[in-house]
């Protein structure tokens, strides 16, 4: 493999671990827990793996591990940091006991299921340390659901020797770690089950998970971008930029690009649920500010969209979870996508299908593609940012006659997603990640399954993180999918009252009006730990004392 300077000098960066994992390790555990909702019911689907105590990581005494085998799997989409997921997890089990063995399963959980996978020697690691991507062994989408799956993936784990699974993932894929770890359970089959936190969405988090991983670089990564955008909106005078940021359901990359940037508009997805706003409202709001700034002879800006901004729409929103039933039946999954329209129109409900046939023919096209694995409308594919764009355009030239609007309005388009996923991670992100999969084995090496490894109080120092575990029931709940209700991870969405939209609702006032922009630049690796090491503005809000 070829290396740029930057991954030879980055190679050589040693990730901070919290005190508590730092020698030989104690367990302290808490009190038992229950999941956030609907606790009878997932009592009844996890029997084995409910009401587990939450667990920290505490300098203890020196212990002698038997030698025992890991597989590991990285699920869903990339986030930066996974690699060193890994190299926390095999140093950690290297430093328990040298004879333990690590198996990366090929392309996510499919890789399992297949019996597809390599074993990760120190050689492999120490090429990959500090290193964006999952491209060590490859990440998929495959749901491990089914129990014919479930008895496949035994089969390998018995022929390697495998004690413990960890999988790497967002909130879908802890579900199936969570599901994978019962049936293990019920069956006694030896084999523990330990999922991490991935997701730069940022949507997976609670009282326990401060954060995932990949979020600090990723929003960092796109903070440049947009920084650099704006600078040049700055030196033109002539452009509104309209920029959508990845982020399926949440809009914690939006919102915490804003608070970096502090652009002229930031759409934040929640705020539009609550306030039971139309498309009409939102394009209403974004042209008055353009027409505010054009008073004041500027004609340029820049406004930033959450790619899952439709979903939350009330309307749209009903919408498609109607589109959802419809299409998860044999009948609507059949469909030739020329005969979708006219079906679709004839089995909607009368509000929904005056909604649809309202949307413009390509955005209603787009509500019907093909769903991702987990039954959701693929938001990426929709191009909000032109659709808001066009539609300002038309009010501000409505406008324009009516006499309320004599600037101009030029817009250009951005979507900045794949951008972030496998950036090289921030210090945060390489510390962070490491100490999770060096949680992931202390978890392992006692005995645990069912939990998700964590660290918290990332704010501070790396010395003083507190590592972990928390049970994956604790954070599920029953909701709909697919047309059925399922036990899963409740999503953690931007909250109205917590204080990052607090500082955003504040400020985005002036923001709109005058031209603040702040410049974040690119990432920085070595220097002063005020610029190398510093949390996202997120959760340095959500933290402060």
């Amino acid at each position: 493999m070829e290396k740029s300077a930057l991954q030879i000098a980055r190679a050589a960066y040693q990730p901070k671990l919290p005190k508590g994992l730092q020698g030989n390790v104690s367990v302290k555990e808490g009190a038992p827990t229950q999941s956030v909702a609907d606790q009878e019911e997932i009592k009844k689907l996890f029997p084995n793996t409910y009401g587990m105590p939450l667990i920290e990581f505490v300098p203890g005494e020196a212990q002698s591990y038997a030698p025992f085998n890991v597989g590991v799997i990285l699920s869903g989409g990339q986030a930066p940091g996974g690699h060193n997921v890994i190299c926390g997890l095999f140093d950690g089990i290297k430093r328990l006991n040298p004879e333990s063995k690590l198996y990366g399963f090929i392309l996510g959980p499919g890789g399992l299921v297949d019996h597809k996978y390599m074993e990760l020697t120190a050689d492999i690691i120490d090429q990959y340390r500090n290193t964006g991507g999952f491209d060590m062994i490859g990440s998929g989408r495959t749901k491990l659901e089914k129990e014919e799956q479930f008895e496949k993936g035994l089969e390998i784990i018995k022929e390697l020797g495998i004690k413990a699974i960890v999988i790497i993932g967002g909130d879908d894929s802890n579900t199936n770690a969570c599901v994978l770890a019962e049936y293990y359970a019920a069956k006694k089959c030896g084999v523990q089950v330990i999922g991490c936190p991935k997701t730069i969405d940022g949507d997976l988090k609670n009282d326990q998970i401060e954060t995932s991983f990949g979020f600090d670089t990723a929003c960092k990564t796109y903070a440049e971008v947009i920084g650099n955008i704006q600078r040049d909106a700055n030196s033109a005078r002539k452009y509104w930029h309209f920029i959508k940021l990845m982020g399926r359901s949440a809009s914690h990359i939006a919102l915490e690009c804003a608070l970096q940037c502090q652009p002229n508009i930031c759409i934040v997805s929640e705020e539009v649920e609550a306030k039971n706003q139309t498309l009409d409202d939102i394009v209403t709001y974004i042209a008055q500010v353009v027409a505010d700034r054009a008073a004041d002879g500027n004609n340029f800006g820049t406004v930033l969209i959450p790619e899952g901004l439709i979903e939350f729409i009330p309307a749209m929103k009903a919408l498609i979870a109607e589109l959802n039933d419809l299409l998860a039946t044999p009948e609507g999954a059949a469909l030739a996508k020329d005969q979708q329209r006219e079906w679709i129109l004839n089995k909607l409900s009368a509000a929904n299908k005056a909604v649809y046939e309202s949307l413009p023919l390509g955005v209603a096209a787009q509500l019907t593609m093909e769903r991702d694995p987990h039954g959701n409308v693929q938001v990426s594919l929709i191009e909000t940012e032109k659709l808001l764009s066009e539609m300002v355009a038309n009010k501000l030239a409505a406008w324009k006659k009516e006499g309320k609007f004599n600037g101009k309005f030029s817009a250009l388009h951005h979507f900045f997603g794949y951008e972030g996923r496998c950036a090289a991670p921030s210090n945060y992100d390489a510390d962070y990640c490491y100490a999770l999969g060096t949680s992931a084995a202390m978890l392992m090496a006692n005995g645990k399954t069912g939990y998700m490894a964590i660290v918290k109080n990332t704010t501070a120092p790396a010395a003083e993180w507190i590592a972990g575990g928390v049970p994956i029931t604790m954070m599920m709940n029953m909701e709909k999918r697919n047309g059925e209700m399922k036990p899963v991870i409740k999503k953690a969405l931007v909250r109205l009252d917590g204080a990052p939209f607090k500082e955003f609702a504040s400020r985005r006032n002036q923001w709109a009006r005058e031209t603040c922009f702040v410049y974040p630049g690119p990432i920085q690796y070595f220097g002063p730990t005020e610029v190398c090491d510093q949390a996202t503005k997120t959760l340095q809000l959500e933290q402060a004392k």
